[in-house]
């Protein structure tokens, strides 16, 4: 069966945010890079250093802030802030935009009082323009005065983070090591050009847990390849996708280790605080109206039934057809046969949620109202059971709409 993470080990913090945790503050403003009035430059700040770890995109194309945020990380593996903007990725910018990134790095670390190592920058928005430096210097120079530890500071950077999403995009759990209390929070922006095979647009998680750099990342890019990895709304991988994760320490417990008998238990918290990151990417998809999820079982292995999941989840054809909640399990098993992984063609089972399509890659005829009704709900699930080995995926994206055509013809204007 697929492997459900054991939510009974933590606590969901309702109304949490990236500030729950101890030792973060957080704010957001509109300096102008965008041409509404929603904030469109935020950042994390940590009264400590911070272990800090990240992962970022594969896109040989990759815009300046990661390369400043690899250097930052690089150097110490400690981070004290993050500084982010939207409306502009400030990627394929040359020289130029390096030097702008930087620029941001330093000015933001000379505000809050902090070495320029200990800043991490991100962006996201037109790609190829230069940043209005005017505007940013300006927007830096305001920021330190709006951090806040209360929700105010953690709502206003989470919209700070948006572009084209509708909404934002959070998450805090609470779990217990050596009789302390831990929270692992996160935000997280992203509607179109996701098919991320690191992360997502941009991911921030915080904690106050006591861990080193290295098993910070060793965790997340686990948690990362079974969640941000497996979504996507359109096959397009950014060239500025990054998730960084920041630990306080402040919850003062010995330190995580693979050897601590609460690892497995952060493990999973962790890895559920970037699924539902994730999830709420695909559900906010541009223009979709349903999340789709698709799970697959019965694979040669998980790599395979990876690599099948995220094919039937980014087929436009299925995509297309959950959009017009036809019942059309014809491309599903098309998709599962072009996927490249070894598959029986005389053993497939798919499901629309609990209605059976195909058994043993025969036709079972089902009712066709039930599957149109299903099909119109919000959520669509795709079960394929290849009956070969024990692999098992789980893959989340969004049906195709009009409206996403309406949106990426307009990027720009």
């Amino acid at each position: 069966m697929i492997e459900e993470h054991n939510e009974a080990l933590f606590t969901i913090i309702q109304d949490g945010s990236v500030t729950s945790p101890q030792g973060f503050v957080a704010g957001g403003l509109h300096c102008g890079l965008k041409k509404t009035d929603r904030h469109d430059l935020g950042a994390i700040v940590c009264e400590v250093p911070a272990t800090a770890a990240a992962v970022y995109t594969t896109n040989v194309f990759q815009a300046a802030p990661i390369k400043v945020t690899r250097e930052s990380i690089a150097s110490k593996g400690t981070l004290r802030a993050m500084i982010v903007n939207s409306g502009n990725a400030n990627a394929c910018t040359g020289d130029q935009g390096e030097a702008d990134a930087f620029e941001m790095r330093n000015r933001f670390a000379e505000q809050i009082g902090v070495d320029a190592d200990q800043v991490a920058v991100a962006s996201t928005g037109v790609i190829g323009e230069l940043l209005k430096m005017d505007k940013v210097r300006s927007g830096i120079d305001k920021l330190p005065n709006l951090l806040e530890k209360s929700d105010k500071g953690a709502e206003d950077f989470s919209q700070a983070i948006l572009t084209t999403d509708l909404v934002k995009k959070t998450i805090c759990v609470e779990l217990e090591v050596d009789g302390k209390l831990v929270k692992i929070a996160g935000a997280a922006k992203g509607s179109g050009m996701i098919h991320p095979n690191m992360a997502t647009m941009l991911g921030f998680v915080t904690t106050d847990a006591n861990i080193s750099s290295t098993a910070l990342h060793q965790l997340l890019r686990e948690a990362t390849d079974l969640s941000f990895n497996m979504i996507t709304v359109d096959g397009d991988t950014s060239t500025n996708d990054m998730l960084v994760a920041m630990a306080s320490g402040l919850a003062a417990h010995s330190e995580l280790t693979e050897a601590h008998p609460a690892w497995a238990t952060f493990k999973s918290a962790l890895t559920h605080v970037c699924v539902v990151l994730a999830k709420a990417i695909a559900r906010d998809g541009e223009g979709a109206t349903k999340l789709v999820e698709v799970r697959v079982e019965g694979a040669v292995n998980d790599f395979a039934a990876q690599a099948i999941a995220k094919t039937v989840i980014g087929s436009s054809l299925v995509k297309s057809a959950v959009f017009g909640a036809d019942a059309n399990w014809g491309r599903i098993i098309a998709a599962v046969g072009r996927a490249g992984q070894p598959v029986d063609p005389a053993t497939v089972d798919i499901a629309l949620g609990s209605i059976v399509t195909l058994e043993q890659s025969r036709p079972v005829a089902f009712d066709e109202d039930a599957a149109l009704e299903y099909l119109k709900g919000d959520t669509v699930v795709i079960s394929v059971n290849l009956n070969m080995e024990n692999g098992t995926a789980v893959a989340w994206g969004c049906d195709l709409t009009y409206d996403y055509v309406r949106i990426n013809a307009a990027y720009r204007t």
